[in-house]
């Protein structure tokens, strides 16, 4: 066994919103990646708009800076359980990890799942204790709580013995001990070069490369990123892909490049344990081992959890259909979700009778996907999120279960607790720090906690903070209401009018104004009673010849509640689609017509 002491390959772990991304930007800085005088974003590995916009990372990706001559391989990670399976790929290029926690919040769920993930991968790792700048920072007590993290996780002996370091990501400094004098990030850079390894190769072994990424490029076509396990590669070497089922696929390298900063170098030449991009492949997924034809060997497949949750994508069949979107065709929506498949292993896809069905981590994760689908031009209705089921050896029913941890003001404990006691949670913890906030732990059934994030923040009036990762399966704990209101749905097609939706205005809350289109089965409110009601939201006022003063009232009406994509998933019922498109986000009922809703709910009545 041989190390190639040149490199280091280094994923950063976090929970969301840690300053993951802010201190990436300060290693960029003082690595020389960037001129002195030259202008930088923050956040620069955000490069998809929705993480700009929601200030987390949803995809793994790589970067590169070089110090001291050593060049460093960083894999950004997501923080978020949902993207779990982009932790898992990410974590199989790396051979070592940096550990980032808040100050203040300490290790928080998320941070014990991706840490999870890394100790599962043997994998050494570098604990930074992030923002200590912060007034309610406590960094000896947070320290306390990872070492007990460590342990409650089945860390080994050389893992527990982690070393550790001080930092202020956004100032761009990092420190061995508290009372150190703030100037940069060397201690951080001589702790992944000296406390981390360098990866390992057998040098008698041919090239293998483990595939853990895909890219596309318009003029090269499909790109492999993977790291190098064994062997050197060259450009326009001859080699073979192995894939899943055993087949073989002869392939050229047309093109071989490393990452240099946020860009790619072309080089004619790869060493054992760099991170690499290979162009050439046309039919390749994640997992396949890229290898020499004269040695044909795979190495083990990436391997992630299985999903949780499950929704059902089809094309848009309301009468408003082809108006706002550029794709609307049942076989565009499919190949587009077979091509997410191909890049994000934690999401399956199967195609049935009338729509496809799209299992995936979290309702979180299917909505980022959707969101992205609809910024891209396509139109399609998607069912409410349902938990994926299964049967132990006797053939009882049993459900994903999560463990949450929520953080609120003490104030909201009886509201919090009630509402998740409704939901089947059982409590596990309660933490009264005496600050006038208080740490509660529950055992939830996944299903529980769809739509309840929504009514979570109205409870805690926006304060609360809640997060939850998957524990495994349990036995079925019972059916319980998530939802204690009915739907206001449209009879006929129109427009809403202002004296037809003021009337209505006592019967719930609204989702359209004034002008908006509505058709029959389109819902346009909530209502206020446990029972759908069809209403006539396009009804003008009867005009007469008759005049007197004051006859006309100035209608003003209390501005609807306009749902985003989220909540549209929340709210909806079994019977209930979400219409997406690229202008709008609208709820119907699957069935549009109200004389064929109410025959079917006579025959189950009967029934």
């Amino acid at each position: 066994m041989q190390y190639n002491k040149s490199l280091r390959n280094v994923a950063i772990i976090a929970h969301v919103d840690h300053g993951k991304t802010t201190l990436v930007d300060a290693l960029f800085r003082q690595s020389g990646v960037f001129r002195a005088d030259q202008r930088v974003d923050e956040r620069i590995m955000d490069t998809m708009d929705l993480e700009r916009e929601r200030g987390i990372t949803i995809a793994a990706k790589n970067c590169a800076v070089t110090w001291n001559g050593i060049k460093i391989n960083i894999i950004d990670t997501p923080g978020h359980a949902d993207f779990g399976g982009e932790v898992e790929r990410s974590l199989s290029m790396a051979t070592g990890a940096i550990l980032l926690v808040d100050a203040s919040e300490g290790p928080l769920p998320q941070t014990r799942f991706v840490l999870r993930k890394t100790l599962e991968a043997g994998l050494p790792v570098l604990v930074v204790i992030n923002k200590i700048d912060r007034k309610d920072a406590r960094p000896q007590e947070v320290l306390n709580d990872v070492y007990d993290l460590f342990i409650d996780l089945g860390a080994d002996e050389r893992q527990v013995e982690f070393p550790v370091l001080y930092a202020i990501g956004r100032a761009g400094v990092a420190m061995r001990a508290l009372d150190d004098p703030q100037q940069d990030l060397t201690p951080l850079f001589e702790g992944i070069v000296g406390k981390l390894p360098p990866p390992s190769y057998e040098p008698d072994e041919p090239f293998q490369m483990l595939v853990a990424d895909l890219d596309y490029s318009d003029y090269l076509g499909r790109l492999a990123v993977g790291r190098i396990m064994h062997g050197t590669v060259f450009a326009r070497d001859a080699l073979v892909c192995m894939c899943g089922d055993g087949r073989q696929k002869p392939l050229r390298v047309t093109k071989l490049q490393v990452y240099e900063g946020m860009r790619l170098k072309e080089v004619e030449k790869a060493s054992p344990g760099d991170i690499v991009v290979l162009a050439g492949i046309e039919d390749v997924t994640i997992g396949d081992t890229v290898c020499t034809r004269e040695n044909p060997r795979a190495l083990a497949r990436i391997r992630v959890d299985e999903p949780t949750v499950a929704m059902r994508f089809g094309i848009n069949t309301s009468p408003l259909a082809g108006r706002e979107g550029k794709i609307v065709q049942s076989r565009a929506i499919w190949e587009r979700l077979n091509r997410e498949s191909l890049r994000n292993v934690a999401i399956r896809v199967e195609e049935t009778d009338e729509v496809f069905l799209v299992k995936g981590r979290g309702e979180f994760q299917m909505a980022i996907l959707i969101e992205t689908m609809r910024r891209e031009g396509f139109e399609l209705s998607v069912g409410r999120p349902e938990v994926i089921l299964k049967k132990d050896g006797q053939g009882a029913v049993l459900e994903p279960v999560e463990h949450l941890c929520v953080d609120c003001d003490e104030m909201f404990m009886g509201v919090v607790t009630d509402k998740l006691a409704q939901r089947k949670g059982r409590m596990l913890n309660c933490v009264n720090s005496g600050t006038g906030r208080v740490r509660l732990e529950f055992s939830v059934p996944s299903r529980g906690l769809i739509g309840y994030r929504d009514e979570f923040l109205t409870d805690t009036r926006g304060t609360g903070i809640m997060n939850s990762w998957l524990e495994g399966y349990e036995a079925w704990r019972g059916d319980f209401l998530t939802r204690f209101s009915g739907s206001i749905v449209a009879d006929r097609p129109g427009y809403a009018v202002a004296y037809a939706l003021f009337n209505l205005e006592p019967r719930g809350v609204l989702f359209v104004e004034q002008g908006d289109p509505v058709y029959e089965g389109m819902i346009v409110g909530e209502h206020n009673r446990d029972n759908d009601i069809d209403v006539n939201a396009t009804k003008e006022k009867k005009l007469t010849n008759l005049r007197a003063a004051c006859k006309d009232e100035n209608v003003i009406l209390t501005p609807a509640k306009k749902m985003n994509l989220e909540h549209a998933l929340h709210f909806v019922r079994e019977d209930e689609l979400v219409e997406v498109t690229p202008k709008a986000i609208r709820l119907r009922k699957m069935e549009l017509s109200a004389q064929k809703r109410y025959q079917s709910a006579g025959v189950r009545r009967k029934g």
